[in-house]
């Protein structure tokens, strides 16, 4: 699937809400894409949303389908490089680990903390070359700045910066862990963050999160007056409620990008400085396998 590579191409990767919200809102054509690292968690949507061209992808599948630690996110992230993907939108919903993160609130991080154990979170962790991207700022400055930008829009408060705790689950945290994220400095916990936003710079592609508050983690004591069940429907009120909020951002994001569209950014030149392997010797069926990622740097 062709793209022309002089005009911006958004993905946006849909979590828990959003990803089902927003393929309801725009007609497409469905394109399965094959990747090294196997199928994505569904086929990609091809489709022109708020004036600019976009490819939508299900984190979790079709009916929700992929646990936070079985998301295919290796071959998420290669389909939509695939495919000629730029810049990459997406959402997430987290707990909050700080007072003034209320639920229904939306968070754009810029940090992140790493406790994931089982998940593959490289393209380059096989033989074929030795490649570091650097990572201290793992959110795009530029793509933060624009959903910023738009917070009017959202209806509710949208925080600027904060950091994601990203937790394996799927379980969610015992209050010890809870109390810990919060002493480490957390400001969200979620379990989708990573290694998404990793792979996204190693793809030369630039990645940013919209966070959706959906309760307290459990460092909070909830109300004792509440049984289980509607601490449930509380969180489920409070998912669908910022879910449209988090929308409503997305789509004044992309209202804005296709106005002034983001110019070069670092992220897209991620690998420059990050293949610490001799060129000439890395075998060719490694950068075969890789094509769409390393085009550029090793002009393959």
């Amino acid at each position: 699937m062709a793209n022309d590579r002089t005009r911006p191409l958004v993905g946006i990767i849909g979590g828990t809400g959003v990803g089902d919200f927003l393929t309801k809102q725009a007609a497409g054509d469905s394109v399965q894409i094959e990747t090294p690292f196997g199928p994505p968690s569904a086929p990609l949507l091809r489709a022109t949303w708020e004036g600019i061209d976009v490819v939508f992808l299900l984190r979790h599948g079709p009916g929700h389908l992929y646990p936070p630690s079985a998301v295919p996110y290796r071959a998420n992230v290669f389909a939509l490089k695939a495919v000629g993907c730029t810049h990459v939108l997406a959402s997430g919903a987290t707990g909050s680990l700080r007072e003034e993160i209320a639920p229904r609130d939306l968070v754009i991080p810029d940090q992140v903390i790493d406790r994931t154990v089982r998940r593959p979170s490289s393209f380059f962790d096989e033989f074929g070359a030795a490649v570091h991207v650097e990572f201290s700022q793992p959110f795009c400055p530029t793509l933060r700045r624009l959903l910023l930008s738009q917070g009017e829009h959202a209806g509710t408060t949208v925080h600027d910066g904060g950091t994601y705790v990203c937790m394996e689950g799927p379980a969610f945290s015992a209050l010890a862990e809870s109390r810990m994220h919060r002493a480490w400095g957390g400001d969200l916990i979620g379990m989708t963050c990573l290694p998404e936003a990793k792979l996204a710079r190693e793809a030369e592609m630039c990645y940013a999160l919209i966070a959706l508050a959906t309760d307290y983690d459990c460092w909070r004591p909830h109300d004792p007056a509440q049984d289980r069940r509607q601490l449930l429907r509380e969180i489920m009120d409070n998912l669908n409620d910022v879910t449209q909020r988090a929308a409503d951002l997305l789509a004044a994001g992309l209202r804005e990008f296709s106005r002034h569209p983001p110019g070069p950014c670092a992220c897209q030149t991620a690998l420059d400085l990050a293949i610490w392997s001799k060129v000439d010797q890395v075998p060719r069926p490694w950068i075969e396998r890789l094509r769409p990622i390393l085009a550029r740097r090793l002009h393959a």
